[in-house]
């Protein structure tokens, strides 16, 4: 089933969000939407910096956007026409075409005319929920890669009073710069709500209502990035200082080549180190000593961490969780009576590389028949409907005596639907109604028909065969494979590279469509299948190296373990087995390796003395960096 082209929404706001300032008194009004029904919350804010950076800090990363764009050259155009030079009449019309295209829904909306209806956009407002115990604004970017949730504790509040339950909420630039000038030292009042009367300033205004036309991609990667909360994580903790150092030497340098990421060294008994690339910048850690197996995580998206620099003053501690190769790494920041809940993936956009990564979290109709997907959708309606009675609860307590697995799946598809949040900072399930009618969760399983075609391939058994794996030292990886495209008739055979930040580079296929427009219409659905098939061989394989049985059938692999030595230098011992030949490659980091290559009579010999080299690294103090972080 192919993706939804867009889902409409229709908001509609009493006022705008506004600040009304007097000399020993402010009140902060944000305005929700009214189809929601009597939600909101009011009270005295007990700290009032508190909250005016962490909305400023919130409203950062809703309006980041890291891709590519492109320059205003209309009126350079414009020059040159005055000077009779080659820029014709249909070329300006067309950079004008362009550029209301690109920019104008950010420029709709932005004045405060009566009864405005706002330009639909591509993104939805901001989602304020009103719990029990706390009150939730959720935000995503504008380039689908950093999603955020920010909790303000019940304990923040003084008389508070509160009508549970979820809404939108007009966050706009100017109730942003608005909050980001509040005078904390005079009493500030929270009034959040979809009726109240609209003020002097915003009686002017009138109502304000949005039609949208929210993109399914949008809405997918919204979706998905909470479902990714859901799966088992390794966690460590951070002292504030830790992540200070960390933005420091973002902000004063600059990656001008990969690769770009931020490592994680995880030794059992010993804080976290944090290392930056390309510069091998090693941070020591001031946190709890690490409990865990020894981990070296690499995780990308670093740069949008300098969203946080605002509340460093408030963080207590931060914690990283760190999910998988591809998968999201969320950062939460405990803030006193505030937590902020940041969820980083490695993407500045859908693209098609990621539908490797998000493969996991849905559901997969062709494993499991039509009695288990039921039994599912069962234990999913009973969990959702204790959530709503009982409020938030771990996953122990919505098991109801189903394994573990099965829970968390069920809750993972609730998610999926925007029924139910993972609270990533309290380590609980919440609900949580994005809409007032379910999603379903086959609108938002494919990004686009050529992905749906690509898993309609990878459901005919051997259909799609990765063929060759080669490392390409400094470069990365390149993959070829062989797909078997029953529906064509024909076999067709993608390769693609993949570089050292898991980003997908000078791909090809001999299929019609990538020798009619390359890559200009988007990667075919052989190259996407290729990229699935290829990220599960990676997984079963992982899965099975842990067991003999598993063990038996590698005849081809290559591992890397790193330690870090007492002087600070890093050692670093690569492994490869090749059928009959052992491979060893070992040295510091920054120094060129040392070689030995070893010939074994039989690969039986070969894998033995393989795997027996591993365990005596490990013996020895070395991690495994090629292991999964989860």
């Amino acid at each position: 089933m192919t993706a939804a082209l867009a889902r409409p929404i229709h908001l509609r706001y009493a006022a705008p969000s506004e600040l009304a300032a007097a000399p020993l008194h402010s009140s902060v009004r944000l305005s929700l939407d009214s189809a929601r029904g009597p939600v909101g919350v009011r009270g005295t804010l007990r700290d009032a910096a508190l909250f005016r950076d962490a909305m400023a800090a919130l409203a950062t990363i809703l309006e980041s956007d890291l891709r590519y764009k492109g320059r205003d050259r209309t009126a350079y155009l414009a020059y040159l026409m005055k000077q009779g030079k080659k820029a014709t009449a249909a070329i300006w019309e067309a950079q004008k075409a362009f550029l209301e295209g690109a920019l104008g829904d950010d420029a709709a909306g932005q004045g405060d005319g009566s009864a405005a209806k706002r330009k639909a956009s591509g993104s939805l407002d901001p989602v304020l929920t009103v719990h029990p115990d706390e009150v939730s604004i959720e935000v995503f970017s504008r380039d689908e890669s950093a999603y955020a949730r920010l909790a303000f504790s019940s304990d923040l509040f003084e008389g508070r009073e509160a009508a549970h339950g979820t809404a939108f909420v007009d966050l706009s630039p100017r109730i942003v710069e608005q909050i980001d000038r509040l005078r904390v030292y005079a009493k500030v009042e929270l009034d959040a709500g979809s009726s109240r009367a609209a003020s002097d300033a915003g009686r002017d205004a009138g109502p304000i209502e949005r039609s949208l036309e929210v993109p399914a991609t949008w809405l997918r990667g919204f979706l998905q990035v909470q479902s990714a909360a859901t799966l088992p994580a390794v966690s460590c903790e951070l002292a504030p200082i830790d992540l200070y150092n960390a933005l420091f030497v973002l902000r004063t340098r600059k990656a001008k080549k990969p690769p770009r990421g931020l490592r994680f060294e995880l030794v059992p008994g010993k804080p976290p180190r944090l290392l930056l690339e390309p510069w091998e910048i090693l941070l020591e850690g001031h946190g709890p000593p690490y409990e865990g197996p020894p981990r070296v995580v690499r995780t990308f998206g670093r740069q949008r961490l300098l969203a946080l620099s605002r509340l460093l003053p408030h963080v207590r501690s931060a914690r990283a969780e760190l999910r998988g190769p591809g998968l999201p790494v969320f950062w939460v920041l405990d803030l006193g009576r505030a937590t902020l809940t940041v969820a980083l993936t490695g993407w500045t956009d859908s693209s098609w590389a990621s539908a490797a990564s998000f493969d996991a979290l849905m559901p997969s109709d062709g494993q499991r028949g039509a009695g288990a997907r039921d039994a599912i959708d069962a234990l999913a309606a009973r969990q959702l409907a204790l959530l709503r009675e009982r409020g938030p609860l771990p996953l122990a307590a919505l098991a109801d005596g189903a394994r573990a697995e099965d829970a968390r799946a069920a809750l993972q598809l609730e998610c999926l639907r925007g029924r139910v949040l993972y609270d990533v900072a309290r380590r609980v399930y919440r609900p949580r109604e994005l809409f007032a009618e379910p999603v379903d969760e086959r609108e938002i399983r494919y990004s686009s028909p050529r992905e749906a075609a690509a898993h309609r391939l990878l459901g005919a058994p051997g259909a799609v065969r990765p063929t060759k794996v080669h490392e390409i030292a400094g470069e990365g990886t390149e993959i070829h494979g062989e797909v078997a495209d029953r529906e064509a008739h024909r076999d067709f055979s993608p390769r693609f590279t993949m570089d050292l930040e898991g980003r997908v580079s000078d791909a090809w296929c001999s299929c019609p469509t990538f020798r009619r427009s390359g890559l200009r219409e988007g990667p075919c659905e052989h190259m996407i299948a290729l990229r699935v098939a290829y990220a599960r061989e990676r997984a079963e394989r992982d899965a099975l190296r842990q067991t003999a049985e598993g063990r038996s059938l590698i005849r081809a692999e290559t591992r890397t373990y790193v330690r870090r030595e007492a002087s600070g230098a890093e050692v670093v011992y690569r492994v490869s087995l090749d059928d009959r030949v052992v491979h060893l490659s070992w040295g510091a980091r920054a120094e060129a390796p040392r070689h030995q290559r070893i010939w074994f009579d039989t690969d039986g010999e070969a894998r033995d003395a393989y795997f027996k080299r591993l365990d005596a690294l490990t013996s020895s103090g070395f991690v495994d960096a090629d292991a999964s972080s989860a």
